[in-house]
């Protein structure tokens, strides 16, 4: 067991942490008292100081957020690393970094959490309401939310307050006509917000920038056109439905690819499987072959060129196929972005002359991680799993690297080259 003492007002906010850190370690491991009135008394004393941790959190959060260390690292959002690096799911993700970023607007929000006055879901109820709001509604909308709070209401319902304020502001500023607060700004950053509607539907909001505009108009725009002259439609009608065709796939062929041994196409018992990794037993797999054909992924010289050395920069679509049926996603550990929607990577630069366009010189990454693996080689360790897929495993800057494991911050002890980690899920 171990003994932790803390001089509370000289310690830094690290020992602070390190502290707590302990303390956390040697409760978990304590079997829950037999009394049950104390195990009551326990969780809302043990609850309120958890929503203290979080006022400390948002505002650890809210600095990262704010000076984009979380890139240093190689995370292309500070989404992507509260989710990937932390394992948060993605609703306490959205909680904890609306509350980073709205908490220097909050000051009354902001001090009772901290306080312990206030818990952490009310406090995310206010944050998240006053999120798209100008500073002057904000402020208005922090003390008509806390009223609410003190009256007694559930924080379900000061958030479901919450979204009849904006909905009342946006009736005010007929937003439908006026561009937002984001875009008068000049908001460099796309976002989107869905909300479901009662019937089902959903109400969509947001602001793309000018690159991602620019995409948006040349996928939807030709699918937006009127059908023909008997085409009623009016544009937003038809612009829904060309969002609507892309996001399904209609506006090009289907393509489900299967994997399988030519032994199961003959009769065999071996179980298929999908890009994705879904089993599909051997008798579905020769039914789907029988209606779609049955197209060849050689890995190696035969009928499909899969070599092309140096000859060729860009990948063939024969060997983008084969690697998106080896790469369900990123090859960065973590990233969660379809194989899909990733780029080719020639795994060791083609530009450098190491890595020719060759079917195992080639893995899929996103484009984020591959531009970032491009100005940072350093920040990537390159290895290969049992299946022989390529893993990116992101390493910390060189400035943060400690001097025992060169994986994590001074002190910090790194993850362990376990191979069987390095799975490129």
């Amino acid at each position: 067991m171990q003994s932790v003492t803390v001089e509370l007002e000289a310690a830094s906010t690290m020992e602070l942490v390190n502290a707590l850190s302990t303390i956390a370690t040697e409760l978990a491991q304590r079997e829950a008292p037999e009394s049950a009135a104390a195990c009551l008394e326990l969780t809302e004393t043990l609850v309120a100081a958890s929503d203290m941790q979080e006022s400390a959190l948002a505002g650890f959060i809210g600095r990262v957020d704010a000076f984009g260390e979380q890139a240093r690292w190689g995370y292309p959002s500070t989404q992507a690393w509260l989710r990937s690096s932390l394992g948060m799911r993605d609703n306490r993700v959205k909680e904890r970094l609306t509350l980073a970023r709205q908490r220097h607007r909050l000051p009354e929000v902001r001090a009772q959490l901290a306080s312990g006055d206030l818990s952490y879901g009310y406090a995310v109820a206010v944050a998240d309401s006053v999120s798209r709001l100008d500073d002057t509604d904000c402020a208005e909308a922090e003390a008509t939310l806390l009223g609410f709070v003190d009256q007694g209401f559930s924080a379900g319902k000061v958030a479901a307050f919450g979204r009849r304020i904006r909905d009342l502001i946006a009736e005010r500023d007929d937003t439908e006509d006026a561009p937002d607060e984001d875009s008068r700004r000049g908001y460099d950053k796309s976002w989107l917000t869905t909300t479901r509607s009662l019937d089902g539907g959903r109400y969509v909001k947001g602001w793309l920038n000018p690159e991602d505009a620019a995409i948006w108009d040349g996928t939807l725009a030709p699918l937006a056109k009127p059908a023909g002259p008997d085409d009623r439609r009016d544009l937003p009608e038809r612009t829904a439905a060309a969002l609507s065709s892309v996001l399904s796939g209609g506006h090009k062929a289907s393509k489900v690819t299967v994997i399988c041994d030519l032994e199961t196409l003959t009769g065999g018992n071996a179980p298929a499987r999908l890009a994705d990794g879904t089993p599909i037993p051997a008798a579905q797999a020769r039914r789907i072959a029988l209606a779609a054909g049955v197209s060849p992924l050689l890995l190696g010289r035969g009928n499909t060129p899969l070599y092309l050395g140096y000859r060729e920069r860009f990948a063939s679509a024969a060997q983008r196929q084969v690697l998106e049926t080896l790469y369900p996603s990123c090859a960065v550990r973590g990233c969660e972005v379809p194989g899909t929607l990733c780029e080719v990577d020639h795994v060791h630069g083609w530009a450098l002359g190491r890595s020719p366009t060759d079917i195992d010189r080639l893995a899929l990454a996103c484009g984020w991680h591959n531009r970032f693996k491009h100005t940072n080689p350093d920040q990537i360790q390159i290895t290969k799993d049992h299946d022989g897929r390529y893993v990116y495993r992101l390493l910390p800057p060189t400035d943060a690297r400690g001097p025992a494991t060169g994986t994590g911050p001074p002190g910090s002890i790194g993850p362990p080259d376990d191979p069987a980690l390095d799975w490129a899920a």
